[in-house]
C-alpha cells in the first residue's frame, strides 16, 4: 500500500492559483474514525467563496487551510471501535472541517454511509453538500401533488437536485434558466422558462394555474418576482436561506448525526433511479485549479468533480478530461 498521498492547500486568501499540492503521509485513525481513500470529490461554489476570502468573517480559515467537503472513496484503516465498516467498504461521506480533496481523508465512522453498488463513484463523491443543502430545502417546503413550484438556477448543482427531489413530492416543477439548459431540464420532467424581461409571464403561462411554492437559488429580483406571483412568504425560500443552510453543512461537526442521514437516504434515491445527479465537469486530480476555475465560471450544469485515480497522467491527462472539461481546459492554455 502507497504510504505518501497529497493533499491541496492554500496559505493565503486568493484565486485558484493559491491552491497548491503538498505531500501526505497515510493517517492513522481514532478509536472512532476510519481512513478513506479518496477516489472522488465534489466541488461547490461556497469553497471558491471562502479560499477567496469572501467570508473570512462568517467561516475563517486557520493557514494553511485546506478544502473539500464532499467525498467518496474506500475504507483503508479502521479504529478499534469501528465495527460496522469494514476495511475494503466503498462508502460516501463529508470531510469534517475540510480536507477531502486529498489522497485520504479521516473521518468518523459516522460521517459515511455505505456507497450503493450502482453509484457511480463521480455521483458519490460530489453528492454530500449540494445534495444535503437541495434536501433540506426541499423537505422544510413540504410539497405535494397540489404544488407548483418555480426553482430559480434550476440547471444548478444545487437546484438540479432541488428540481427532482420536488418531483419526487409530486410537485410540479418550474425550473428558471438560460435556453441552452431547456433541453436538459425537460429530460428530467421539469418546465424550463427563460431568464429575463417577461420572465412572469412566462412562469404564469407555465403554470396554468397558482404557484405555490418558489426555491431561490440566485437572489436578485426573485423576491420581488415570487411576491408578484403570488407565494406566500411561508413557501418563498430565499437565496439567504440557502446560504445559511449550506453553511450549517459545511461545518456539521462529528456529533452531528443528520449529513449521514440524509445522505443514506439520497444515495437510496439514486440506487432507485428517482433521482439523476448530473456531471458536467469531471477533471483528474491533477487538474483542480482548472476545475475550481470551471465552477467559477458559473455556467456548469450539475456538478463539478475530480478523480484521485484516473486512467491517463501527465502529458496525455487531457485525453481523460470529459468533452465539458477538456473544451475548457483547452480555451485557458
Amino acid at each position: 500500500m502507497a504510504r505518501t498521498g497529497r493533499a491541496v492547500e492554500f496559505d493565503r486568501y486568493g484565486d485558484v492559483d493559491e491552491l497548491h499540492f503538498v505531500p501526505q503521509e497515510l493517517p492513522v485513525p481514532a478509536d472512532d474514525e476510519v481512513v478513506v481513500e479518496v477516489v472522488a470529490a465534489g466541488l461547490n461554489h461556497i469553497e471558491n467563496f471562502i479560499r477567496r476570502g469572501d467570508f473570512a468573517e462568517l467561516l475563517p480559515r486557520e493557514f494553511p487551510a485546506r478544502q473539500g467537503s464532499c467525498f467518496a472513496g474506500i475504507v483503508k484503516k479502521r479504529g478499534s471501535a469501528v465495527r460496522d465498516l469494514a476495511v475494503g467498504a466503498e462508502v460516501i461521506g463529508h470531510a469534517i472541517g475540510g480536507g477531502a480533496h486529498a489522497t485520504w481523508v479521516t473521518v468518523p465512522a459516522t460521517a459515511v454511509v455505505k456507497k450503493p453498488p450502482h453509484v457511480s463513484w463521480e455521483v458519490a463523491g460530489g453528492l454530500f453538500l449540494a445534495g444535503a443543502t437541495a434536501y433540506d430545502i426541499v423537505r422544510g417546503l413540504h410539497l405535494g401533488a397540489e404544488d407548483v413550484v418555480v426553482v430559480s438556477a434550476a440547471a444548478g448543482g444545487v437546484g438540479h437536485i432541488e428540481c427532482q427531489l420536488a418531483l419526487a413530492a409530486g410537485a410540479r416543477v418550474i425550473g428558471t434558466c438560460s435556453e441552452r439548459n431547456h433541453d436538459y431540464l425537460r429530460s428530467i420532467g421539469v418546465v424550463p422558462v427563460t431568464y429575463g424581461e417577461g420572465i412572469r409571464e412566462r412562469i404564469e403561462e407555465a403554470a396554468k394555474g397558482p404557484v405555490t411554492a418558489f426555491i431561490d437559488n440566485h437572489g436578485g429580483d426573485n423576491p420581488a418576482l415570487a411576491d408578484e406571483l403570488g407565494v406566500p412568504a411561508s413557501r418563498f425560500s430565499s437565496s439567504e436561506h440557502r446560504l445559511d443552510v449550506e453553511v450549517r453543512f459545511i461545518t456539521a461537526d462529528r456529533d452531528d448525526a443528520e449529513p449521514a442521514m440524509i445522505l443514506s437516504a439520497l444515495a437510496k434515491l439514486i440506487a432507485e433511479h428517482k433521482v439523476r445527479v448530473l456531471i458536467s465537469g469531471f477533471y483528474p486530480f491533477d487538474y483542480v485549479q482548472q476545475a475550481f476555475a470551471d465552477l467559477a465560471e458559473k455556467h456548469s450544469r450539475g456538478k463539478v468533480v475530480i478523480g484521485m485515480q484516473p486512467v491517463e497522467t501527465g502529458p496525455r491527462s487531457h485525453w481523460y478530461l470529459s468533452g465539458k472539461a477538456r473544451s475548457f481546459a483547452e480555451s485557458h492554455d
